[in-house]
């Protein structure tokens, strides 16, 4: 699909599919193109040329009318009336929306704002509003939920809380679509993730295919003796592309190795036995995996 403003080619030529229940992520910089994406899918931006589908029904078609009442899409931005109280906030959407306005309560409890339904929003600290956005994505029962930055302003028990969520949408068969720019955050929380760059689809696949995918090594830290390291060393030198490094407190050995080289590596230092007194191996984190792909 593509979107064009004239000369600004915001999406340009993505190509993807999300499949029923996952969980999945998009990354990129500001500008990539996320957020014009999913006013493509909502159907608030016209795509310049391509189809977009959303549970079966096109988004320019006469049956997507039907479908958007079971999308929920939480924006970057949430813009609410300071006037209302929270749950008047949701009774005022869930009117927009055709949903039952028995839901409100509920979702006020839900995302931990039933100490708050009566107070005015605009008392709300920017972690209660944002908990308010989420509610409201989420009236009328939503089998497609579209995130942008949903966790901006909560603190560590409420993101904690907000992925449990999450997950128990999935379970119910909810597609989840994410951005964020903590990527720490999403690493370990979406099954697939798409990057974005300029306008187009970069690298998309799951966070271990896209560490194959970037030919990143891996770090293998070895706790050893100070003595027991030139032993190390030296068991590893037939081994090719492999990097030592002793730690700065002289406690063990930091070892760089290819991906395909782990088994060899540990295989090597099999003959040390109990002179290894622990293994740690780290994984390129997504950050890494993401500013390594967007270099190559």
């Amino acid at each position: 699909m593509h979107k064009h403003y004239g000369a600004l080619h915001a999406v340009d030529g993505i190509d993807l599919r999300v499949e029923r229940g996952e969980i999945f992520g998009l990354i990129g910089h500001n500008g990539a193109g996320k957020s014009t994406l999913f006013k493509m899918i909502l159907g608030l931006v016209p795509a310049t040329s391509g189809d977009i589908r959303v549970s079966g029904a096109t988004v320019q078609g006469r049956d997507f009318r039907a479908a958007r009442r079971h999308l929920g899409y939480l924006p970057e931005n949430v813009v609410l009336y300071d006037n209302l109280n929270g749950l008047e906030t949701l009774h005022f959407f869930a009117r927009l929306k055709g949903a039952p306005l028995s839901q409100c309560q509920a979702l006020l409890d839900r995302v931990g704002l039933a100490h708050a339904g009566k107070r005015s929003v605009r008392e709300y600290s920017k972690g209660m509003r944002q908990r308010l956005g989420f509610a409201q994505a989420l009236l009328g029962n939503p089998q497609v939920l579209l995130l942008d930055e949903p966790t901006n302003g909560l603190d560590p028990q409420a993101i904690r809380d907000f992925y449990a969520t999450l997950r128990e949408l999935q379970a119910g068969g909810v597609t989840i679509v994410i951005t964020s720019h903590i990527l720490a955050e999403l690493q370990e929380r979406v099954d697939r993730l798409a990057i974005l760059a300029a306008g187009k689809l970069q690298a998309l696949g799951s966070v271990q295919a896209l560490r194959g995918q970037a030919q990143m090594p891996l770090t293998i830290e070895l706790a050893l003796n100070e003595a027991d390291i030139p032993a190390a060393v030296l068991a590893l030198a037939p081994l090719a592309g492999i990097t030592t490094t002793a730690n700065a407190n002289a406690s063990g050995l930091s070892i760089s190795c290819p991906r395909g080289a782990k088994m060899a590596v540990l295989g090597a230092l099999g003959p040390l036995g109990a002179k290894v007194l622990d293994v740690n191996i780290i994984e390129p984190s997504l950050e890494d995996v993401y500013f390594g792909l967007r270099e190559n």
